[in-house]
Formats: C-alpha cells, sequence, structure tokens
C-alpha cells in the first residue's frame, strides 16, 4: 500500500535570511554596475586627455589596471549567478578593490595634484551606507592610506593650476567634473539602494504580518479543537436518547413522531461529521486519517457532498483533467473549497459555477458568483481576518483560511470582480503539494478528456 503521504511544497524555515541574502545581492548588483559606469569613464577620460588635450599619460599601464578592473567585474557577475549567499565581506572586498583600482590609476596620473582624486569620497560614502561600522572603518582607513601615499608617492602629471583662469584652467575643469561625476553617481546609487531598503522591510513586513496571522490560526483551532471535544458527549447522549424514543412504542404508533425522529437522527449525524472534521482540521494539514484517492474522484465526491447538504442552490461544475493521478483526499483542502463555495452561495442564491483545470504541474479551481461582487475597499483586505460584508460579529474568517492553507501549500488565491457582474475567486494549487509520493501512473483509457456536469 502507497503512504498516502505526499511530497509537499517545503515550506521557507528562514525567511530573514533570504531577504537579507536577497539585499546584499541586490547591492553587490548595484555595486557591478557603478564599476561597469566607472571603467567606461576612465577609458573616456584616458582617450581625451592623451589625444585631444596632449597631456602624456601612461596609456598602457593605466589600460592594464582597467583591464583588471573590467575582468574583477566580470567575476562579480559570474559570482551573481550561483546560489551561495552573498556576504557583507563580499561587499567590503568589492569596495577595497574599487579603491585599490582608483589609486592605481591617481598614480599613474598625477596623485594628489590630479583633480579626480575626489572620487575617494565616492567609495567612503558608499561604504557608509552599504557595510556595518567596523566594515565602514575599514574602507575609511584604507582610503586615508591610499590617499596619504598619493601624496608622496605617484607620476607627476603635467597639469598647471591656473586656478585664476577659471574654467579655462583644465585643473578647474577636472574639479567641476568630478563634483559632477560625484553627485550624479551618488543621487543615482542612494536612490537604488533607499528603493531595495524600503522593498526589504515591505517583505519584512508581510513577514511579520504571516506570522502573526499564523498564530491566530494555531489559536482559533485550539479553540475549534476544545469546542470540538465538549460537544461530543451531549450529542452522544442525545444520541442514546433518539435511539432509545425509536423503540418505545409510544413514539412508533405515530407516524409524524417516526418522521420527526428520523430526521432529528440524520442531523445528529451531520453534527457529528461536522465536529469529526473541526477535529481533523484543527490538526496538521496532513493528519493519519488522510486517505488516498484520485484527483478526480476526490472533486467528484467533495461536489457530491457539497450538492448534498446545499440544495437549495444549484452548482454548475465542469472539469478538465487530461490525466488523473493518485492524490490524498485531504479535509482541509476539501473545506478551503467548500469554504469558498459557502461564501459564492451566499451572494449568489440563483447559482455558483465551479471550473476545475489542470494547467502544467498546477490545479486551478474557478468560482464564480452572480452576486453584486466584491466591494472594493474589501478586495485589497482579501486574506486578513475579520473582512466581511455579512456584518456578523466573527464574520470573515473564511477568506482568511482559505488563503492561509493555500498558501501553505505553495499556493494562492485571487479575489476579483467579473466584467459582467458578479465575483471569482480562483485558487491555484500545486499538484505536488497533494499528490502522493510515488503513485502509480493510470491507464489514461479510464478517464474522458473533458467531463461537464
Amino acid at each position: 500500500m502507497n503512504d498516502p503521504t505526499p511530497a509537499r511544497v517545503p515550506f521557507d524555515a528562514a525567511p530573514p535570511t533570504r531577504l537579507l541574502d536577497a539585499a546584499l545581492r541586490q547591492n553587490l548588483t548595484q555595486l557591478v554596475y557603478l564599476r561597469w559606469i566607472a571603467a567606461i569613464g576612465q577609458l573616456l577620460t584616458i582617450g581625451v586627455v592623451s589625444a585631444t588635450l596632449h597631456i602624456h599619460l601612461p596609456v598602457d599601464n593605466m589600460m592594464m589596471v582597467l583591464g583588471c578592473l573590467v575582468a574583477f567585474n566580470g567575476i562579480t557577475m559570474m559570482r551573481l549567478t550561483m546560489d551561495h549567499p552573498v556576504s557583507r565581506r563580499e561587499l567590503l572586498f568589492a569596495l577595497l578593490v574599487d579603491v585599490i583600482t582608483l589609486t592605481a590609476q591617481l598614480y599613474l596620473s598625477g596623485g594628489i595634484s590630479n583633480p579626480f582624486v575626489f572620487l575617494f569620497l565616492l567609495q567612503v560614502i558608499i561604504g557608509a551606507v552599504l557595510l556595518e561600522p567596523p566594515a565602514i572603518w575599514t574602507v575609511l582607513g584604507v582610503t586615508l592610506a591610499c590617499l596619504l601615499c598619493l601624496t608622496g608617492f605617484a607620476i607627476p602629471l603635467d597639469l598647471p593650476l591656473q586656478l585664476e583662469r577659471g574654467l579655462d584652467s583644465l585643473y578647474v575643469r577636472g574639479l567641476v567634473i568630478c563634483f559632477a561625476l560625484n553627485a550624479v553617481l551618488l543621487v543615482v546609487f542612494i536612490s537604488r539602494i533607499s528603493r531595495n531598503l524600503i522593498e526589504r522591510d515591505a517583505r519584512l513586513a508581510a513577514l511579520r504580518q504571516r506570522a502573526a496571522e499564523e498564530d491566530l490560526i494555531v489559536r482559533m483551532g485550539l479553540l475549534a479543537s476544545g469546542a470540538a471535544h465538549e460537544l461530543g458527549t451531549p450529542l452522544a447522549t442525545l444520541s442514546v436518547i433518539l435511539g432509545d424514543w425509536q423503540r418505545m412504542a409510544l413514539f412508533r404508533a405515530h407516524s409524524e413522531l417516526v418522521e420527526d425522529l428520523n430526521e432529528m437522527q440524520v442531523q445528529l449525524k451531520r453534527c457529528k461529521s461536522i465536529v469529526s472534521g473541526i477535529l481533523l482540521s484543527a490538526g496538521e494539514a496532513r493528519g493519519e486519517s488522510s486517505a488516498s484517492s484520485t484527483l478526480v474522484g476526490f472533486l467528484d465526491s467533495l461536489v457530491e457532498d457539497w450538492r448534498a447538504t446545499r440544495s437549495d442552490v444549484v452548482l454548475t461544475y465542469q472539469r478538465q483533467i487530461p490525466q488523473d493521478r493518485r492524490v490524498v483526499a485531504d479535509s482541509a483542502v476539501g473545506q478551503m473549497i467548500c469554504n469558498v463555495l459557502d461564501n459564492a452561495r451566499d451572494a449568489s442564491p440563483a447559482g455558483v459555477d465551479l471550473q476545475v483545470q489542470q494547467q502544467d504541474d498546477a490545479l486551478i479551481l474557478m468560482v464564480r458568483d452572480r452576486g453584486p461582487g466584491f466591494p472594493p475597499a474589501l478586495l485589497s483586505q482579501i486574506g486578513k481576518p475579520y473582512q466581511s460584508t455579512k456584518g456578523r460579529p466573527g464574520g470573515g474568517l473564511g477568506l482568511f483560511l482559505v488563503v492561509n492553507v493555500a498558501r501553505t501549500l505553495g499556493g494562492s488565491v485571487l479575489a476579483e470582480n467579473r466584467p459582467g457582474g458578479g465575483a471569482q475567486v480562483t485558487i491555484t494549487l500545486p499538484l505536488a503539494s497533494i499528490a502522493l509520493a510515488q503513485a502509480p501512473r493510470p491507464d489514461p483509457m479510464d478517464l474522458p478528456d473533458t467531463v461537464q456536469e
């Protein structure tokens, strides 16, 4: 016998670590972009100064340094394609490489007398934004050491100051260009980093909200489980009393009383079934009572049971499943689908549509109603507890539980209003989350391509 335990979609056990890695990866990517800008800027500067200003530069050596910078940037881009997490040490090392290559270029082009020496400030500011305090001081210390070395060791640059000439002085023009370059790069870089930080904070806030919602689900499960256990005893007592009454001659002599007793027994069995479902749903999503079934059989049985207990509304059921497979008949998934159908029935007594499709490795369930649709304010709050238009205390938990069950299984829920009127709720579940591990392949001749009821 196959083990009715599905191949579950793995749950993210450490999302904050992944968020930190994503933020560091984005920051390293920004450094790659800046390094390409720096490489292009150095190439243009060397070409313009050598060709048009007729200032002698050791072009071969400077191009060698530029080639090393380009090679390092290429290696960094290859590293970003790997799944290994990015560390803060990598950011520190990347910034130190930028400082050293800038120092080498300034050494070859006048040292402290080069107006582009103020590009060191760009490295320090970037380090202050990206790194933690110890690493920031490391970048600052290395930058100051390089600057001090350039004051005593550098190849002279034939570039007179001529400060009195204003913009006619090549040195003053270099200062202006250096300032503009620093300002533009800082604006672009800081803006992108700020956006990355905002996105990271938003994701962290979503994770905190998710943790709070899951804690609420646990509390609700404990409450429901306790209530179900408490209801078990009086329901059993009522069942015994009704059984005794059915055997009493006083009741058996009246056909109307017999019919009433039979109806009471039916409703009592339904109450017991509901209590059993609560106890099962309050546990793990894959309890020991989960049964092995086929996807088509599970869905058809679910629809049949829903129709039997909600005969006041017409349910139009369509499914398009080209290949059936073995799945776990999970009560949590069944209750999730029934919750959506119940909400559609409340909004649309005239009829409800359920369409099931299989697309690649995903199961898509679309529930449509013919009611007034979702209010715009509620659409943005779908999946949050106590968001309801029914106006009763404690309402709004149905879709909240639906969203969280689907999310636990690696799926999603989309609620929207239809253009022609009514609402539609689309549940997307990966088949791997409910499929049986090592399930046997069914005979395709046993199942038609499309079934409509």
